[in-house]
């Protein structure tokens, strides 16, 4: 075993995968950053709000008022330098930091694929991804031609563990007995050209499921075996495509078509860098000298030590949930970057109630004073947003004048159709309450049963 380790780390192989894979990380995340600026969102979702849900362990990072637009452009800017190769190792780190900045600032707006690109970015400031094709290896008039292999199958790693996490999530009773909560959504989508009459069938939400399922679990292998790459790869558009028509995600599916492109041969990918040579009239030639690039034998045991313990995190993280009791989406205690996506689908509400613990006098809050409605609806539903606000509004009223605040809350939530029931324990001081990694016990237990991972 340690002597096909030793091997495998030995090999070296073409870089032109890994340098389409930065170039078109670098346009696609230019254009999110882009499209972001364009609606409006930066100032609806991180100046106008007055409270933010921060991340426990990351209440320092917090929106910076106006200035949040430079982080945004700072963020944008690094990623036109990353696809460009230029400067790539500043311009990584500070993709990275700016965006996973952003992404902390408030947790309402948290989704899994904001949270695969920070990681993601992360890896990629390990990868020589500048070595071949980019302005770095212009400038320093030496291209390297060939890199080791290892560089370019820790993306192919990251993403096989993103599918087939995702694929083995849906491996619930939910998903796939009860086809939740696509019943539930695709209905909504009856105005959808040619598709739209579908919708409402019910094989049709049975078919999605499984075939989702079918589909996260299997398209890693498929894209590792040649034979099957060209089919897989469709299998991956029309997924892609089909997801963004939809659901309202972004550029997600966008990015992982692009990101799977790394799959192919280094052939396919001389041939995109060929295109955009002439295109750009950049002089190819330059890049193809032949030569091979090798980390130093300290630098490469610092570096290979970093991505392992990476993905020992990547592979255990997911499964912190065992760690709880209570149902995973009922408490959303693990759930978080964990690759389940869009697994669920909870409504519901929270009528916070301030009482002086003395005197008994009481009053309800309008959270319409503090929160935006989309606010409200992510907090309604997480007992971590319930928490922190139930805090907010203590240290609030207490500076207010207020004496003796307790803050209890009647909370309601239905999950994947089914009734409404209470969620908090109504006679639980959330105020005294202390956020932790611990279980929270004042949440009433599930009254039913999902079965599955």
């Amino acid at each position: 075993m340690k002597l096909h380790l030793k091997k495998y780390f030995k090999n070296n192989t073409e870089a032109a995968p890994l340098a389409v894979f930065r170039v078109f990380f670098g346009i696609m995340m230019f254009l999110s950053i882009v499209r972001f600026w364009s609606y409006g969102w930066i100032d609806k979702l991180y100046v106008q709000p007055k409270f933010f849900f921060s991340y426990y362990g990351f209440e320092f990072v917090q929106p910076i008022g106006h200035l949040t637009y430079v982080v945004f452009a700072l963020c944008g800017l690094s990623a036109i330098f990353v696809a460009l190769g230029y400067k790539y190792r500043l311009a990584i780190l500070l993709f990275f930091l700016s965006f996973t900045y952003i992404e902390l600032m408030d947790k309402t707006t948290y989704l899994n694929h904001y949270y695969f690109i920070s990681v993601l970015s992360f890896l990629m400031i390990f990868l020589p991804a500048n070595a071949y094709y980019s302005l770095d290896a212009k400038r320093r008039g030496i291209s390297f031609q060939k890199i080791p292999q290892w560089t370019i199958d820790s993306i192919k790693l990251l993403l096989i563990i993103v599918y087939l996490y995702a694929g083995l999530a849906k491996l619930n009773s939910d998903w796939l007995v009860n086809a939740m909560p696509l019943k539930i959504w695709l209905p909504s989508k009856y105005d959808i050209p040619v598709l739209g009459y579908l919708m409402h069938q019910e094989w049709i939400h049975y078919f999605f499921s499984y075939s989702g399922a079918i589909y996260d679990l299997s398209i890693p292998f498929l894209l590792m075996y040649k034979r099957t790459r060209v089919f897989a790869f469709m299998l991956v558009v029309i997924f892609h495509v089909l997801t963004r028509v939809l659901f309202p995600i972004g550029m997600f599916p966008y990015i992982m078509i692009v990101s799977t492109l790394v799959f192919f041969d280094s052939n396919f990918h001389h041939r995109i860098l060929k295109v955009l040579s002439r295109i750009f009239r950049i002089r190819k030639h330059f890049f193809d000298s032949g030569m091979t690039l090798k980390f130093k034998s300290k630098q490469k045991e610092i570096v290979l030590s970093f991505l392992s313990l990476f993905f020992v995190i990547q592979l255990f993280l997911p499964f912190r949930y065992v760690f709880y009791p209570g149902e995973l989406f009922w408490t959303e205690e693990g759930y978080r970057f964990s690759w389940r996506v869009m697994l669920m689908e909870k409504a519901g509400y929270a009528n916070f109630k301030i009482v002086d613990g003395k005197t008994g006098k009481r009053f309800y809050v309008d959270n319409d004073d503090f929160l935006t409605s989309f606010q409200q609806k992510q907090m309604a539903t997480q007992p971590d947003f319930i928490l922190q606000y139930a805090h907010f509004l203590k240290e609030h009223f207490e500076s207010d004048g207020h004496q003796n605040v307790e803050v209890y809350v009647e909370s309601y939530v239905a999950l994947n159709g089914r009734l409404s029931s209470q969620y908090i324990d109504p006679t639980v001081d959330l105020g005294k309450q202390k956020e932790s990694f611990k279980h929270k016990n004042w949440i009433i237990p599930f009254k039913d049963e999902i079965k599955g991972l």
